[in-house]
């Protein structure tokens, strides 16, 4: 079993940046002979030492397959696995253990829920599934992908001028025809914080589930499903601390136990013949073959890190940087941030007359100063707002002000070079 250092539930610890910043090892690195200043965590955040030494420990001391094995090593990992699933369980407020599907990331996740939700019991030919235009390609593509197989109608809920849903136009959407609602939590372009249970509470009232993207919602606020009443729940875990390759899929019990599974192999059958298979209960149904098993564990020791902590000096922290950050990066003449929404998250899309965004992303890094740059896996927001990229800030727990200020230094050395 992971050693009980790893496992056991942190004491809550005083919120320091200076001390936190010494948990992620990444954050002492020299690029082109400065400082690292890492501003690109909507895209991935960096590993603390507990979730290293977490994946280290399997492998040095648990490597073995899970679930069917009897001997000691599979035994023990069965165990770190599964007490993962628990931890993620605890994390977002399941029900149960069993509603927790691990998958390779949010993408994954959306995938499984739009592929076995078209096999003709919840959606159909002639029905409807809802999105906005301010969703990530991975909550986009699937859907039109089963749009396209079963002959279903994708409509899309409009953005205003500052980044926010129109609800009153996603009131003219619901009809008895929607079978599916899809929405964003957070967006990862623009930083908008969407009222979802607002949105699910609507839904509901035509008996549609909705599905939440919580790509970019875990690592930076609370998340309970059942207060949301959402009947599916994704992200992934790199964006929260944890491992690569590795993500979840919450699902209601009721509607898990009516999907069909995604995949076949491996450990998702009760009985295999030639003539029939019989399939697993939940969550083994859907989690077909050899898991991330490390990647599970990972995770599950990146929930507890950030668990070390309260959750609302994190979202006072952040949202201190987010103030400041775009207090400062106004001040400079000809910056333009898209996405203004009353409620936002730690993250800054913006644009500069005259400088090409993948132009500002190529000489920050000459500062050593990381940011992403394009159009975010969002291209239908960026052509809302009538760009075709954007430069993007985004900060999280390990981030200070002192970066802060390192990014505006940058920017106006890039205009002055670029005159």
């Amino acid at each position: 079993m992971l050693s009980e250092k790893i496992i056991q539930k942190p004491a809550k610890r005083k919120f320091d940046v200076n001390e936190i910043r010494k948990d992620f090892p990444i954050l002492n690195l020299q690029i082109n002979g400065k400082p690292l200043c890492y501003l690109d965590n909507a895209a991935t955040t960096h590993k603390p030492d507990i979730v290293i030494e977490g994946t280290k420990h399997y492998y040095t001391h648990e490597n073995a397959n899970i679930h069917r094995g009897l001997h000691f090593l599979s035994e023990a990992a069965t165990q770190s696995y599964e007490n993962a699933r628990l931890k993620v369980k605890e994390y977002i407020n399941a029900m149960s253990s069993s509603e927790i599907i691990f998958v390779r990331g949010a993408t994954e996740a959306i995938n499984l829920v739009a592929a076995t939700m078209g096999n003709g019991k919840f959606i159909g030919e002639g029905d409807e599934i809802i999105v906005s235009n301010m969703e990530h390609h991975a909550n986009i593509v699937p859907w039109q992908m089963l749009c396209e197989r079963v002959g279903a109608k994708l409509k899309v809920i409009p953005i205003n001028d500052n980044g926010e849903l129109i609800l009153e136009e996603y009131d003219k959407l619901l009809n008895e025809k929607t079978k599916m609602v899809s929405i964003v939590h957070i967006s990862n372009s623009l930083g908008t914080i969407n009222p979802i249970k607002e949105i699910i509470d609507r839904a509901h009232k035509f008996n549609v589930p909705v599905l939440i993207d919580g790509a970019q919602t875990v690592q930076h606020s609370r998340v309970d499903v059942q207060d949301l009443d959402c009947d599916f729940f994704v992200f992934s875990g790199h964006k929260v601390f944890g491992p690569t390759g590795i993500g979840v899929l919450y699902g209601k019990t009721s509607y898990l136990n009516q999907l069909p599974p995604y995949q076949g192999g491996g450990d998702m059958i009760r009985t295999v013949s030639f003539d029939q298979t019989t399939f697993d209960g939940l969550p083994n149904k859907f989690e077909a073959g050899t898991p991330n098993i490390v990647g599970g564990i990972g995770l599950g020791v990146a929930l507890l890190y950030i668990n070390s902590f309260d959750i609302n000096d994190i979202i006072e922290y952040e949202t201190k940087l987010l103030e400041y950050a775009t207090e400062k990066l106004l001040s400079i003449n000809g910056l333009k941030i898209i996405g203004t929404a009353k409620e936002k998250a730690s993250v800054i899309s913006f644009v500069i007359d005259g400088i090409h965004s993948y132009d500002i992303g190529t000489m920050l890094d000459t500062y050593g100063i990381a940011i992403r740059t394009g159009h975010h896996c969002s291209q239908p927001t960026m052509k809302r707002f009538g760009v075709s990229a954007t430069a993007r800030a985004s900060f999280v727990l390990y981030n200070t002000f002192e970066e802060i200020d390192r990014l505006y230094n940058g920017l106006l050395k890039i205009k002055k070079m670029m005159a």
